[in-house]
């Protein structure tokens, strides 16, 4: 039986993995697939490569916290420990469906918090620091590339700005019977240079996904002793591999192209902030959503960048004149021609150039903070339900 119990609780984590891979890659990815940067075959290799190495190194710490802190790891029998998976997983694959990048770490942070309150362990002071993050982490990713967009992207665009050229960007050549690789004659240094930058970004953020959300899958398991750290790693990153080349597509595509338009120097930016919050949580043990500090950043930028029409003194003389705000009902930024070379200053921005909902689609946006919401909602609820009314846990 107990042979069994532990193949399904292997099966279960396996499942959950999938999922992950699944809603991560299109996070970390998806602003490189959605400028045309790289392929979702490319994206979903270089995504199994990295987060096995976040989760390897950084994601032993959120292994223990999600593993022994929130509730004490004598409450992850094998059989709990298949509940709490259960639940994630499920959560999880109604996400995917949607099409939506789930926030896989407050899914399973809310299936253990069920655990822990139907069995009176949960340790508050641990979930307090936890929820404190995810307050934090998503408005600090909207309001810093919010700031960039308003004040800083004009005048990056104007050095970033790329045509991008035909064809490939590296070809092969041969020495002999041996290829190696050359830059195409069609490509400029300068679009290679941030081609090369987009993608390690996204490697970064794949890093950072596999530090935080490889301890979703199998914290659980880790902290029943029923397997060890590494080899929850290693399940973990198979899982996350099967996800990222099948159901990913959905989620490259949502964020890559439906939440806002992304040439390269945006997907940047949204790759650096993000990225560089969430590491830096998973390097603390907290486990956070690179989902939603990725789109937050998205939709930050997006907002930034469509007030540039609108200079603060103006709206707040307005706001006391009681105008009715029709000079700049329609919030736009100006995008650059390729034969300017000067920003125009705030304010000073020619509105009908492009309207904020060029910039990011609010009916889009709405359907993924309504998941976020949804899916730890159902898994801890779900998880509540099971070990207040089937004793599967130790009181």
């Amino acid at each position: 039986m107990v042979a069994i119990l532990l193949l399904v609780g292997l099966a279960v984590a396996m499942f959950v993995g999938f999922n992950i891979g699944g809603s991560s890659t299109g996070v970390a990815f998806g602003p490189a697939v959605g400028s045309n940067t790289v392929s979702k075959l490319g994206a979903a290799g270089l995504m199994t490569a990295f987060a096995l190495l976040g989760g390897w190194t950084v994601g032993r710490n959120v292994i223990k916290t999600m593993g022994g802190e929130i509730v004490p790891s004598s409450q992850f029998t094998l059989a709990a420990s298949v509940g709490v998976l259960f639940f994630v997983g499920l959560a999880l694959l109604i996400s995917n469906l949607f099409g939506v990048p789930a926030s896989t770490s407050m899914t399973a942070v809310g299936a253990i918090a069920g655990l822990g309150v139907a069995t009176g362990t949960l340790d508050e002071a641990v979930m307090f620091r936890i929820v404190s993050a995810w307050l934090l982490a998503p408005i600090t990713a909207f309001w810093i590339c919010a700031v960039v967009g308003r004040y800083l992207y004009p005048y990056l665009d104007v050095w970033f700005h790329l045509e991008q050229s035909e064809g490939p960007l590296f070809e092969f050549n041969r020495v002999g019977s041996v290829p190696y690789p050359t830059v195409s004659a069609n490509a400029s240094a300068k679009e290679v240079l941030v081609t090369i930058l987009v993608v390690g970004i996204g490697c970064y953020m794949a890093f950072s996904a596999g530090a935080s959300n490889v301890a979703n899958a199998v914290a659980p398991l880790v902290g029943s002793d029923v397997i060890t750290g590494s080899e929850g790693v290693l399940l973990a990153g198979v899982a996350i591999a099967l996800g990222a080349f099948t159901i990913a597509r959905r989620t490259l595509d949502t964020v890559g192209n439906d939440l806002t338009d992304l040439p390269l120097l945006a997907a940047l930016i949204v790759e650096v902030v993000s990225a560089s919050l969430i590491t830096f949580l998973s390097a603390i043990g907290i486990p956070a959503s690179l989902a939603v500090s990725a789109t937050m950043c998205i939709v930050g930028l997006g907002w930034g960048r469509a007030t540039r029409t609108v200079r603060i003194s103006d709206a707040a003389a307005a706001a006391v004149r009681g105008d009715d705000g029709e000079k700049h009902s329609e919030m736009a930024v100006n995008v650059l021609p390729e034969e300017q070379e000067e920003v125009a200053k705030i304010g000073e921005e020619e509105p009908q150039t492009l309207k904020a909902r060029d910039l990011f689609d609010p009916s889009t946006t709405g359907r993924v903070i309504v998941l976020w919401i949804l899916t730890p909602s159902i898994s801890a609820v779900a998880s509540y339900l099971l070990f207040a009314f089937v004793p599967l846990s130790p009181a």
